[in-house]
C-alpha cells in the first residue's frame, strides 16, 4: 500500500522519491548517486558547476547533458578550466550539446580559479563544503517537508559569494548539499533513505 503520493512504486514494489518519476536515467541517478556523501574535490567541483547551470532549469535537463558537459569542460579539471580563454568561451556558446548560457559558462571558468584558491586556503573543497552540514533534523515524510533554502545553504552561498564565486545562490547551494549527501532528503519510506543514512554514519568527514 502506498502511504503517500510522494513515494513512487515500481513494478517490483520499490519505493522512490516522487521527483524521479518514471524516467530511467533519473531513477538511476536517484538510486545510485543522489544523497550519497561525497568528499572528492573533483566531484564536488563538477556538481557545484552543474548546479549553477541548472539554475532556472530542471536537473534532468542537465543530467541528460552531463557527459557532454564533462567533454566540453575538460572533465571539470579545475586547473584546465581555469585556463580557458575567450576563444574557449566562444566555442562553448556554440556547443549545442550543453547549455549555451554565456554567463554560466564564464562563471564556471571563473569559479575554477576560485576553487584552486579554496583548496589552498582550506586544504580541500570538501573541508569547506562539509562545514555547512546541519545537525540532525526530522526526516522528511512528504515533499512539503523539504525546503528549497535553509539557513546552512544561505550561509554557504554567502561565504562562496564573499570569496568571489558566481551562480551560487542559496537554492543552488541547497540542491548541491542534497545531491552530495551533506543532507539526506530521501523521504521516509524511500528504498534508499536508510542506505544513505548508513553511508553517512560511516562517512569520514573531512
Amino acid at each position: 500500500m502506498n502511504p503517500t503520493t510522494d513515494l513512487l512504486y515500481d513494478d517490483q514494489n520499490r519505493a522512490r522519491c516522487w521527483w524521479c518519476g518514471d524516467d530511467q536515467e533519473y531513477r538511476r541517478y536517484h538510486d545510485q548517486e543522489w544523497g550519497t556523501p561525497v568528499k572528492d574535490d573533483h566531484r564536488l567541483f563538477e556538481k557545484i558547476c552543474l548546479e549553477g547551470f541548472q539554475c532556472g532549469l530542471s536537473w534532468l535537463t542537465i543530467l541528460r547533458r552531463r557527459t557532454a558537459f564533462r567533454k566540453a569542460f575538460a572533465d571539470f579539471d579545475c586547473e584546465t578550466v581555469g585556463r580557458f580563454s575567450a576563444a574557449d568561451v566562444n566555442r562553448l556558446t556554440k556547443d549545442e550539446s550543453i547549455i549555451r548560457h554565456r554567463g554560466k559558462i564564464n562563471a564556471t571558468i571563473h569559479n575554477a580559479g576560485k576553487a584552486i584558491e579554496m583548496r589552498s586556503s582550506e586544504g580541500s573543497l570538501a573541508a569547506f563544503f562539509w562545514q555547512f552540514e546541519p545537525s540532525r533534523s526530522r526526516p522528511p515524510r512528504r515533499r512539503q517537508d523539504i525546503a528549497a533554502v535553509t539557513g546552512e545553504s544561505t550561509q554557504m552561498s554567502r561565504e562562496l559569494k564573499r570569496r568571489g564565486w558566481k551562480f551560487v545562490g542559496p537554492t543552488t547551494c541547497y540542491a548541491f548539499m542534497q545531491s552530495m549527501g551533506i543532507v539526506n532528503d530521501h523521504l521516509v519510506g524511500c528504498g534508499d533513505r536508510e542506505r544513505i543514512e548508513r553511508l553517512r554514519d560511516r562517512f569520514q568527514r573531512p
